[in-house]
């Protein structure tokens, strides 16, 4: 929606939820020897602090846009969703 320039009230909500959902999902993804608890609470923070990451790079460089930030997150999370599903678990 926020890509598409919708004019929906449900535009912003949504939007920040995919921002914390999405590299949530990821970093969840990849701590899977983690109590679920533990999981969840190491992925919302991870996602969080993956957000500041890219909002204080792009204000760095001095190209912010929301656009811009919807992407890298975007691209962020599709990595590392395919990095935990090619990468093999290595057994103890």
């Amino acid at each position: 929606m926020a890509l598409a320039d919708s004019g929906s009230p449900l535009r912003g909500p949504l939007t920040l939820f995919f921002l914390l959902a999405a590299p949530a999902t990821a970093i969840g993804a990849a701590l899977r020897g983690l109590e679920p608890f533990g999981r969840t609470l190491a992925a919302v923070a991870g996602a969080i602090v993956l957000n500041m990451l890219v909002a204080q790079g792009m204000l760095a460089v001095h190209r912010w846009s929301v656009r811009g930030g919807i992407i890298a997150m975007t691209v962020i999370s599709f990595l590392l969703l395919l990095s935990c599903v090619t990468v093999k678990p290595t057994k103890r």
